[in-house]
């Protein structure tokens, strides 16, 4: 099957542990919602999916359960995932008017048979004809405009919500890869336990997602950018405010910030000589939440 002659009635789905993004061809993403479900415990039908779940967080009733079904990339919770995904298929097909379309979906790179059975039966089950598994860092590639099929290197690192995924790329295959289970849902918790540590602040993650989008960086800003936020003081229990630093954000990064260059460097190590020095030339495709199509040399 040539992903590439995916008709206008065929829909990708990229499977992330925060986001499910739905994309039809000629008309791009279609559906964004978090990869959340609420779920009515008496029933097992669906309340809620997307955003209107997310915000149930933490305020449902006994009786209604939300939850995120995905866990470092992968299906953590079957059937959830399956009602979710039938969901979302549901809403875009009910849209544009389609039945029982092919679907090309995103996996990391290092999922395990039994993980691919699952996604493959989650979307079956949400309704899908045909089933066709891409591995995350070549779906990362195409998306970025790389030139999968030429005969040179090209590096892309996937910076996703559950896991990172770095992979070397040439013609039209991945020559070396590694999958990280740490990414961007691991950075918030960081975040949240540095202020627990230093400051005696509990906040949530929402705060801490929009703590390192905001002021969040790797290496030392030219300016430390400063952010106010608030949370509940771990001593008193009340609310409090804080003035948090971007260089406080990079400290409470910084390990798994190291541990995701580790593996960066760990396939460079494994790339043949010839790719590795075509990767000199070219530079690092680094994808992700908002770095799609970011090229670091």
């Amino acid at each position: 099957m040539n992903f590439f002659t995916f008709g206008s009635k065929d829909i990708g789905i990229d499977l992330g542990t925060a986001n499910v993004l739905i994309t039809l061809k000629g008309k791009g993403i279609v559906l964004k919602e978090p990869s959340v479900v609420a779920i009515d415990k008496k029933t097992g039908k669906i309340k809620a999916t997307g955003y209107e779940a997310k915000e149930m967080f933490g305020r449902t009733p006994e009786d209604i359960k939300a939850v995120r079904p995905m866990k470092d990339g992968v299906i953590a919770d079957f059937t959830a995932t399956g009602l979710m995904l039938k969901n979302m298929i549901r809403k875009v097909c009910t849209r544009y008017n389609i039945r029982k379309p092919r679907v090309v979906v995103g996996v990391p790179s290092g999922i395990t048979e039994v993980e691919e059975r699952a996604v493959e039966e989650s979307i079956l089950q949400a309704g899908g004809k045909e089933i066709y598994l891409i591995e995350e860092p070549m779906a990362a590639a195409i998306g970025a405009g790389i030139n999968i099929g030429e005969p040179s290197g090209s590096m892309i690192v996937d910076i996703g919500g559950g896991t990172t995924e770095v992979a070397v790329i040439s013609l039209g295959g991945i020559v070396v890869s590694n999958s990280l289970r740490i990414a961007g849902n691991q950075l918030d918790e960081d975040i949240i336990n540095y202020l627990k540590r230093e400051e005696n602040l509990f906040v949530g993650n929402t705060t801490a997602e929009q703590i390192k989008m905001t002021i969040g960086c790797a290496t030392p800003l030219m300016t430390d950018v400063p952010m106010e936020i608030r949370g509940r003081d771990l001593v008193t229990g009340l609310p409090r405010n804080i003035t948090m630093k971007s260089s406080q954000a990079m400290e409470a990064m910084s390990e798994s910030i190291e541990k995701i260059l580790d593996t960066i460097k760990q396939t460079l190590e494994k790339t043949p000589p010839e790719l590795a020095a075509d990767l000199v030339e070219k530079g690092i495709y680094l994808a992700g939440r908002r770095s799609i199509n970011s090229k670091y040399r």
